[in-house]
């Protein structure tokens, strides 16, 4: 076996991957972006159902390849995790350890402002990360950037600020105030006062409809779009007070948590919520979407915390604890926080369960108010009593950006073709639904709707006309007499009319046991009438 020679300080020679490499970590990332397993489809005897499964699967597994392919140039870097050595624990490290191993610009994420004469704070960030909105309970508002840390505008409205929320992009925000909701530019120049929003505890924005959503002390739902300034619902949900909303990144439905321990889910075209479910026996206190949209964070005050499958409604995982507030970060990771103290968990085995992944505790008597990841960044924005805060979570932003949908980099003349891009992509509030993936589908035939009575004669009366109409077979021997031949086109005709009938004497008969039951009810004394037996719906 030969060995290549290598002259002395020449630089080793890069070898392309050989074609078994190549295939082995194609292998990998086609299984990364695979809908979990395969259906077995040798068990279905439905040859067109099963041939419908076949080409879906078949399908997935060409999109699953081609991500994989284009993942090599498209996502050039990789995000990271805390990796703990030995018997230590990822939730022991703290941030003093992670700022020493990090770069300059990483470690300019961690900072703390402090303004206690102005809080608590409430807090959003824009879809790119980019720019920062700031809110103090006192009035205060401010507009940060986040590449430079550098304050582009604040003003003081000298009133309460309940919550704050950014429009479809940093030009443009909305603050609960006392009395009503306000539109401000980025100059601080008020726009808009929704007056019909009323006292606002809560604002949500949902950015592929360009709809506004409010809850306000009376425990109204508003919809109101920003483009024309219609008011697309308003809604009373008749379950009091509350001030836990939050919207579904996947289908753009709205969730409430309600004193009692409900979570309600609405879209704008219904007066009535979509799904009505009970989540905790105490008071929700947070609720929180991961990415996806599937899977749902729960908290109630009996200190529990939980995690919902949203494609079956029901619990995932139960965790220990309370929480006033959630958040899911772009990887998963789900933050909460109580008091002052942080805990964010993950989700790192193929078991879908939530563990302890880091801490953090911020100085006593701060009061967490809000928990916020910040997009394309390992940071976690806390909003509380004394201002608010920023913390480093490695591995909780996704580390690679497209440009068409979030650019943190992008200029002024980007951000106005993205603005009427999206203007034209916008969606109607009727594609508001739980599952989105209908849309564009054929609907099913819904079940035939039973026959008249007039319409089964006249069904009758065609098929015997038909009948009539038959020309009779010529027989020999004395079989082809007239007389015969009524009495045999008489026996058809009869024959004909027997189902008809037999479908008639059913119904007749259905319909008079319905009589007679209703009539042995009505004979009962009204105070032995709710007990009588109801019938199933």
């Amino acid at each position: 076996m030969m060995e290549e020679k290598q002259e002395a300080g020449a630089p080793d020679k890069i070898k392309p991957p050989t074609e078994p490499e190549e295939s082995g970590e194609l292998e990998t990332r086609i299984k990364k972006y695979l809908r979990g397993d395969g259906a077995n489809l040798e068990a279905l005897r439905d040859k067109k159902l099963r041939g419908q499964l076949t080409v879906r699967e078949k399908l997935y597994g060409k999109s699953a390849e081609a991500a994989a392919k284009a993942e090599k140039w498209l996502m050039p870097s990789e995000g990271g995790y805390l990796e703990a050595e030995g018997i230590e624990k990822t939730s022991r490290i703290r941030q003093e350890s992670i700022a020493r191993e990090v770069d300059i610009s990483s470690s300019r994420n961690q900072y703390d402002i402090v303004l206690p004469d102005l809080g608590p704070y409430t807090l959003d960030f824009t879809s790119s990360g980019r720019y920062m909105a700031a809110a103090g309970r006192k009035g205060h508002l401010a507009i940060v950037d986040m590449k430079n840390l550098s304050l582009i505008k604040e003003i003081q409205v000298r009133e309460t600020v309940r919550d704050v929320v950014f429009l479809h992009n940093e030009l443009f925000f909305a603050a609960a105030q006392k009395k009503y909701p306000y539109i401000y530019n980025r100059e601080g120049i008020e726009l808009h006062c929704l007056k019909e929003h009323g006292a606002v505890l809560k604002l949500q924005f949902l950015k592929n409809h360009f709809l506004l959503a409010s809850i306000n002390k009376s425990s109204q739902l508003h919809y109101q779009d920003v483009t024309t300034g219609l008011m697309v619902g308003n809604f009373r949900t008749g379950l009091g007070r509350t001030d836990v909303m939050q919207v579904n990144p996947f289908n753009g439905v709205v969730a409430l948590g309600h004193s009692g321990g409900t979570v309600t889910m609405w879209k704008p075209t219904t007066s009535a919520p979509l799904v009505k479910m009970l989540c905790h026996r105490g008071p929700i206190s947070a609720l929180a979407f991961h990415p996806n949209g599937h899977i749902m964070a729960t908290s109630g005050k009996e200190r529990k915390i939980k995690i919902w499958d949203l494609r079956k409604f029901e619990v995932l995982q139960t965790l220990p604890g309370h929480a006033n507030t959630l958040d899911f970060s772009q990887k998963g990771l789900l933050a909460a926080a109580t008091g002052s103290f942080v805990q964010i968990s993950g989700n790192f085995s193929e078991s879908q369960s939530y563990s302890r992944y880091m801490t953090h505790s911020m100085a006593k008597g701060y009061q967490i108010n809000k928990l916020l990841f910040r997009p394309y960044e390992d940071v976690l924005g806390i909003a509380h009593s004394m201002g608010w805060s920023s913390i480093l979570i490695p591995g909780s932003g996704e580390p690679n950006f497209d440009s068409w949908v979030a650019n943190p980099f992008e200029t002024s003349k980007q951000r106005r073709e993205k603005e009427v891009r999206s203007l034209l992509d916008k969606l109607p509030p009727e594609t508001i639904m739980l599952d989105p993936s209908k849309i564009g589908t054929v609907k099913p035939p819904s079940r035939k709707q039973k026959p008249t009575k007039q319409e089964r004669e006249s069904e009758m009366e065609a098929a015997v006309a038909a009948v009539k109409d038959m020309p009779m077979k010529k027989k020999t021997k004395g079989r082809s007499k007239p007389s015969k031949s009524a009495k045999k086109k008489q026996e058809i005709i009869a024959k004909t009319k027997r189902p008809f009938l037999e479908q008639q004497t059913k119904e007749e008969e259905a319909l008079s046991r319905k009589k007679q039951k209703m009539s042995e009810e009505a004979e009962l004394p009204k105070s032995l009438q709710r007990f009588a037996r109801k019938k199933a719906t």
